[in-house]
Parts: C-alpha cells; structure tokens; sequence
C-alpha cells in the first residue's frame, strides 16, 4: 500500500518526531523525505490525501512559495498542512492561494495534530465509493491513552467498522459508549449518512414507538402533521439506541420484528416501508440479569448482542489519565479561553480516585477547576473532599514533607526552626496536616497585617495570586480587620 501522510522537511529530526506522533495516531501508511528528493512520493499515488511542509531548502523564506506551487501542482487534490519554525513570518494569504489546509507548529500537541487531521478529506476509491474521511478531534476524546484496554477498543473498532453486523456496547456510564458508536459509523461504509442517536430511557413510553417509527397525521391526539421517525431519519447511515435496556416489553416486540423482516410501518399506516440502517446498540444494565427476571427479551438480546465491545472503566485504564488530563486542558484552552494546570500532587491523587462517573466525571472536575483556577494551577487542596479522601495518607505526607524546605525560611525567622535548621518534632507526633493549615492561616494573617489589610498587597508578598489569596481567605474563614 503506498503512502497516506506524507512529511516533507530538511529538519530530519523534527520530521521523525512528527512521524512518530502520526503513527500514534493509528496513520500507519506515513512517510517523510526531504526537498531533494520528495517527487517520487507524490507521483502516482491515488491514495496520498496529506502533505506535511515544512523547512525547505536553504532559503530566508521557509518554505519558498516557490516550493508550496510546484507540491501543489504535483499533488493537487491533496491537502497541505504547514509546518512552521519558530518566529517564522506568517504570509497567510500567499499560504490560503497555495492551498495551506492548515498550519502546525512544535512543539506538536495530540490536539492540534489531530484537529488538524480532521480538516483532511480523503479522496474517493477507484469504484468511486466514498471513502471514510480521517477522524474528527472531538470522536477520539474518551479513547485517548496507551493503555492494552483502550488499545484493544481501537482494534475492535477497527475491525467490526467495515461489515454491516449489529454491535452492542456495554458499559458503566460515562466511559464512552457513544463515542466507540459514532467512530464505528464513522470508519464504516456508511459515514457519508447520518448517524442519528436515540435514548431509549429518555423518551416516554407511549411516545417512543412514534420516535422510533414515525406517526401519520391524525393518528393520535396531538398528531398535527405527519412525522418520520428515527428509522427513517437514518436511512443510509447508522441507528444508535442509547439505554437499551430500558426500553419497554411491548417496543422490544417490535424492535424485534422491525429486525426479523426489515420493514417498518409508522403510527396509524398500514403501508410497510423498507429499512436501511445499521443498528448499534449501548447499555449499562447487565442484561443477563435482566433476562432472568423477564425484563428483556431474550431473542432480542441475541439478535442485537452479534458483536460485542465492553467497554473499560477510568478506574482499570488509570495509566491513560494523565494523557486525558492533558487533552481535557487542551479543550478547555481552546473552548473557554483559560488554561488550568494540575499540581503533580493533584494529579497523583486523583490517581487514587475510583471514579464512579468515568471520563465524564473527569472532564466535569476539570471544568469545575477551569473556573475555579482560571490560568492558573490547582493544587491538592483545590480538589473537592470526595477526591481527597481517597489519597493515601503517607502519600498525602510525602508531598506535605516536600513542602517544608520551602517553609523553614519563611519560618525560620519566626523562631520556629529547631538547632540544626529542621522543624521541631513533638514527641507525641503532630497531625501534619493540620500543623500545615494552620502555619498557612497564620502567614496569610502576618501578610494581611504587614500590607494593613490589603489583599493585592498580601497576594505580592506570599508571590500568589490574589484571587488565589481570596480563596484561600474563605476556605479559612479568614478575614480582614477592616471587614
């Protein structure tokens, strides 16, 4: 098979960095040359669909416009994405005439080169069927990571896509069931329909078989107009019937013949009409269990559980949070404008957290911090006592003790220091925690005094932030003497 993704640099090292990232990626088919010797690449190659540009030659202007007109005549149904060194100018209305799809800069981020991935169209196969497109940025967020589980979701994924068979995902809320449904339609055959999703447990009993079906006019009270339902809004593409297990007995019957025969008739018509979807499935209901106490239909369960892919909890793929972490960050400075960071101590204990709610309970926590912690850092005491309470003690020690050469020479001159430099151990112990508090809460009162109340004064003298002084102040329910 030759070439999909192609780099184009006389930066070799920054060329095999690239390359590296992109076959993370799963773009296997990658290749890299440099501006001797790049034409053999392009010529003849139907199933090149990007070129990535980046120094070339030895000239000020990198790359000459020069080199970007003669790749764009040598592949021009291919897109180009810029790779741009440091400081370098910015022509963009020269780059949008050559055909720039997109421009990269290093260091290379997961999400920039994948949003970036995502503007590339591949082009259509030699029977003119279309071909799937490379996958949006927003698709892979839940399946970010290097763990074998996640790995082996990609895989299943990548395998079950191009045949037509029934998949039922199963799994705890919140780990990314429609995410695994929306990349399977969309590396299936069927990405150019729709794909059009389905709550199966949101939806009213008595109104879920007109969902599904459609209704005719007049056939119920409120039927005002003729409507066509989730079968035939999906025609062509991809059914998802989110929540399956809580669908009633009497709509799994028809589910079920809707299976068996292929055809359909709306609410009220007696005209049967012909389906052309693929139906995927998702639940977090064991329904086993549900089959044995007459909740589900056990035909139906073996006519959608063809293909099964159990999804992994947050808590067995611990090892990909801090990659999730990272890219949930990402998303926060491109979609609020405000970029959080996580102390390592945060990090680590958040390590420790089961999480019940998965990655969505993730991505809720970094939001909340996102507001709390607006371009700044938030460190262990940031996290809400759920998240605290599952972090080992001596790993909570270990960082307070980490801590503490920072705070001898601001304690040192309060005569808090023993003989030989080191804080002073009671012989009865101390509670750390505690002891940390509380030193915190009087430093915080000795600034507030030395700047007369001032909190942007304070804030200096601590070198913080004064909205970081402000929440600390209220968590401690400390207050100024003016107040």
């Amino acid at each position: 098979m030759k070439t999909a993704l192609f780099v184009i640099d006389d930066d070799l090292a920054r060329a095999d960095e690239l390359c590296l990232l992109l076959r993370f990626l799963e773009e296997t088919r990658v290749d890299q040359a440099d501006s001797s010797n790049w034409t053999a690449h392009t010529e003849n190659n139907p199933d090149l669909r990007c070129i990535f540009l980046g120094r070339y030659g030895a000239g000020p202007d990198q790359p000459p416009l020069a080199a970007l007109h003669a790749i764009r005549a040598a592949a021009p149904r291919v897109a180009l994405i810029l790779i741009e060194d440091a400081g370098q100018p910015c022509h963009l209305p020269a780059l949008v005439e050559a055909g720039c799809t997109a421009r990269l800069s290093r260091p290379f981020r997961y999400s920039q080169l994948s949003q970036a991935l995502a503007k590339v169209q591949q082009p259509a196969s030699r029977d003119n069927r279309p071909v799937q497109t490379v996958r949006n940025a927003e698709l892979f967020r839940s399946l970010i990571g290097i763990s074998p589980a996640i790995a082996q979701i990609r895989e299943l994924i990548q395998r079950v896509a191009p045949s037509e068979s029934t998949v039922m995902i199963l799994g705890e809320s919140g780990t990314g069931k429609e995410v695994v449904a929306r990349n399977i339609h969309y590396y299936s055959h069927r990405s150019q329909g729709p794909f059009v999703p389905v709550n199966c447990g949101a939806i009213p009993e008595n109104l879920l078989e007109s969902e599904l079906f459609g209704h005719e006019k007049g056939s119920f009270t409120g039927a005002i107009s003729t409507r066509r339902g989730r079968f035939e809004l999906a025609r062509g593409g991809t059914l998802f019937l989110d929540q399956i297990g809580d669908m009633p007995l009497n709509m799994q019957v028809k589910l079920l013949r809707v299976l068996q025969e292929r055809t359909f008739e709306r609410v009220g018509s007696d005209r049967s009409l012909e389906t052309n979807v693929r139906i995927i499935t998702a639940t977090h209901r064991n329904l086993e269990a549900l089959i044995a106490t007459g909740d589900f239909r056990e035909d139906l369960y073996y006519r959608l559980n063809v293909f099964p892919i159990e999804m992994p909890t947050l808590r067995d793929r611990v090892e990909d949070l801090p990659l999730l972490v990272a890219e949930l960050i990402e998303r926060t400075a491109h979609d609020q404008e405000v970029r959080v960071t996580l102390s390592p101590a945060a990090l680590r204990c958040l390590e420790h957290y089961p999480w019940p709610g998965n990655v969505r309970e993730l991505a809720n926590l970094m939001e909340r911090l996102a507001i709390l912690k607006p371009d700044g850092q938030a460190d262990l005491d940031d996290l809400p006592a759920k998240f605290r309470a599952h972090y080992p003690a001596e790993l909570a020690a270990a960082d307070a003790a980490a801590a503490l050469p920072a705070l001898n020479e601001a304690t040192a001159t309060a005569g808090l220091t023993g003989t030989n430099g080191s804080l002073p151990l009671p012989p009865e112990g101390l509670d750390l925690r505690q002891y940390l508090v509380d030193l915190e809460t009087s430093l915080i009162q000795s600034a507030l005094e030395d700047a007369n109340g001032v909190v942007a004064h304070a804030a200096t003298l601590l070198k913080m932030r004064r909205t970081t002084l402000v929440e600390k102040m209220r968590k401690y329910s400390i207050r100024r003497d003016d107040e």
